[in-house]
């Protein structure tokens, strides 16, 4: 009954959502507090000490000097002070939050939320619907994770990291005392947890035996545990067997190749399911009630992401088909407490559909009244009829809902603050289709300008997700609705080819020699918005974080001479040196995806393909800026993207957190991020 999550959410993503993909994708768009949810069984974000507020640095002619003193969380190298009425323009958009049901108490009488009060998310209570939210944690960094323990009312779990290093931890909070207790090593990696359903163990992952492999470590949630079975590469937990002696792990090789395996806890044997000789990704299972069965989220029989009935006593036998009649990716998979009911949701054309289906006659239903968004997370209770379910809209931020299964009703427990905005003022996107230079209709979210006046055309950012397998879905972003709303700027999101979403073929097209294909989708966009009367060509930027900045910066190599300005957050200036230098844990997922750089022939394309090696070409205002401690894309990516462009004699914005790793989970670095990031997109897109 845990909350199982795609690996849309954790790809090495999640990431926060639509995970790790979509919590990075939202972190590094300076959405802060409302950013899509993490889960239990992932890797994301969260940190330890306390930052003072950025040091302002002196300035010169307009523009500021490197800051130096090593107290100074940001340096700030070639940006100009930042006026204080654009602060005013931008104080209620610095100002939404958001919250994330992270656990439900078994009778469903109360929920753990993750939101931010002050200057990092924190873990708190509510207990009824638009109930008061009673703060539990008081950390100075971000706390990524919790849950309840299923049999013990004065404790709750949490996970958190320092400085986004994602090195995550494990604590038990003693709810009585408020005090912590470290339950991992301090120092490691340790990205999933799971409770048993009676609670009396904790199982978890980490890379503690030689920081590159997972292995899985069991405990009982009160001191630290011991190791159970050592892995070869990227493991997830899924699920608790009720009995508890089993758990569905999925091992993660790549985002189309993906394998489900059950782990006898007292023999410590490791069976695979998913069948030998297919390459499929099998992205989430959770057992049935009898633990003889598992409902599997695959796209081993079509070309999008099915639900699939396995016997688990005979694997090899024909998977079930459950949900082919609907042509959209399967999400997140949970199971009532009852285990009468299957509660998952569908992914159509980046809209959320939740639905249930009914184990015994397996009927699937749709679940009425839904808000039209994107559901970030479920977690079923262990003893109710009841699911928590995080979702959110493009006008209002991600807030946490319970699902009364008998009722078959959708009720909100949280609506959190958006700085006093109007969310019936903000845009609406609408779904548009352009075609690319292959003939290929290319998805995007299209969010028009407000307030241009009549005759005039409205500049663009064109808005590019990481990933690359990721999907850019209509969130709610402070800082797009600012843009659209209040600054004249229409934003266009497109999931370009090799996005995920829209079937294992489109996921593929961007693999190995067709990498910069992706990169000819944003020229065509380029192409299409020239054909709009409301928009102004001549006016566009790209904006784009982890491979969304390689994507900035290729853009600006490909299509200089078309867009005036781009924003590359944590992006990758070198496949080279990115694939040397990322955490050992996470390269030789990376070199399924971009190619061994190892290997000559391949090295030589890699470097080929990297706006480092033709950064002559890159022409347009630039604006960097990345966390110094970050795991996946190093911060050596930024500075040598910064030196490049400055020795070919261009100006260049730089950022530089030292608090923070792969985006900006701190409010005073995201503010000060979001406000350069509009300063500088307002300045380039002026009329002239």
């Amino acid at each position: 009954m845990t909350s199982t999550r795609l690996l849309a959410a954790y790809r090495p993503r999640a990431s926060r959502h639509a995970l790790f993909a979509l919590l990075l994708a939202t972190t590094i768009a300076g959405c802060g507090a409302t950013c899509p949810p993490s889960t239990h069984t992932t890797a994301t974000t969260a940190a330890e000490d306390p930052a003072p507020e950025p040091t302002p640095a002196a300035e010169t002619g307009g523009e500021t000097t490197p800051t130096a003193d090593a107290s100074a969380m940001v340096v700030l190298d070639g940006t100009p002070a930042i006026p204080p009425a654009l602060h005013t323009r931008l104080q209620q958009y610095l100002e939404t939050r958001a919250a994330t049901a992270e656990s439900i108490a078994a009778d469903g009488s109360s929920l753990l939320i993750t939101t931010r009060f002050a200057d990092t998310a924190q873990v708190h209570q509510v207990s009824a619907p638009l109930g008061d939210r009673h703060q539990l944690t008081f950390r100075e960094e971000p706390v990524r994770a919790a849950a309840f323990y299923p049999n013990d009312e004065s404790a709750v779990l949490y996970q958190a990291d320092v400085g986004g290093s994602e090195n995550y931890q494990l604590y038990r909070l003693d709810r009585r005392t408020g005090r912590s207790t470290l339950l991992t090593d301090g120092t490691h990696r340790h990205p999933g947890f799971l409770f048993s359903h009676d609670g009396a163990r904790l199982a978890y992952t980490s890379n503690a035996r030689n920081e590159r492999d997972i292995d899985v470590w069991i405990g009982d949630g009160r001191a630290p545990g011991q190791l159970l079975v050592e892995r070869t590469g990227d493991w997830h937990l899924l699920d608790w067997s009720r009995d508890g002696a089993r758990i569905l792990l999925l091992e993660y090789v790549s985002i189309t190749d993906s394998r489900i395996h059950v782990l006898d806890v007292a023999t410590r044997e490791v069976r695979r399911v998913s069948p030998e000789g297919v390459v499929a990704a099998d992205r989430a299972a959770v057992f049935d009630a009898s633990g003889q069965r598992a409902y599997v989220a695959s796209d081993r029989g079509s070309e999008f992401v099915e639900l699939y009935e396995v016997d688990l006593a005979n694997p090899s036998s024909e998977w079930r088909p459950l949900s082919r009649a609907i042509p959209w990716n399967v999400e997140d998979v949970v199971l009532s407490a009852d285990g009468r009911t299957l509660v998952f949701s569908t992914n159509e054309d980046g809209i959320s559909v939740l639905r249930t289906m009914d184990t015994r006659t397996r009927r699937i239903t749709a679940i009425e009244g839904t808000p039209r968004g994107v559901v970030a997370s479920l977690v079923a209770a262990r003893g109710a009829p009841v699911v928590a379910v995080s979702m959110g809209t493009p006008t209002t931020p991600t807030d946490a809902y319970v699902l009364d299964l008998r009722r078959r009703r959708l009720e909100r427990w949280t609506e959190s603050e958006i700085g006093g905005l109007d969310a019936s003022a903000s845009v609406e996107p609408s779904l548009i289709h352009y075609e690319s230079f292959d003939g290929r209709e290319i998805p995007a979210f299209y969010y028009r300008a407000r307030g241009v006046p009549e005759g005039q055309r409205a500049p663009v950012v064109v808005y590019i997700h990481g990933g690359p397998e990721a999907q850019s879905r209509p969130w709610f972003i402070p800082i797009v609705q600012f843009l659209a709303s209040e600054a004249g700027i229409a934003v266009l999101v497109p999931n370009v080819r090799g996005s995920d979403g829209y079937g294992k073929g489109y996921l593929a097209l961007d693999d190995g020699r067709r990498r910069e294909d992706s990169v000819r989708d944003i020229g065509s966009l380029l192409d299409w918005i020239a054909q709009q009367p409301e928009l102004d060509a001549s006016r566009a930027a790209v904006y784009g974080g982890s491979y969304g900045g390689y994507m900035v910066l290729a853009s600006l190599v490909h299509f200089g001479d078309r867009l005036r300005a781009g924003v590359d957050i944590v992006g990758i200036a070198n496949f080279v040196t990115f694939l040397e230098n990322t955490a050992a844990y996470r390269r030789d997922l990376r070199r399924v995806e971009y190619g061994d750089e190892s290997d000559p022939e391949m090295r030589e394309f890699l470097s080929q393909i990297s706006p480092i090696s033709r950064v002559d070409r890159i022409q347009s205002a630039l604006f960097v800026a990345h966390g110094a401690n970050d795991p996946r894309v190093p911060a050596s990516e930024a500075e040598q993207i910064v030196r490049a462009v400055r020795e070919s004699g261009h100006d260049v914005w730089y950022m530089l957190a030292r608090n923070e790793g792969h985006g900006f989970l701190r409010k005073e670095n995201r503010d000060v991020f979001t406000e350069l990031a509009v300063m500088f997109l307002e300045q380039h897109l002026a009329a002239r």
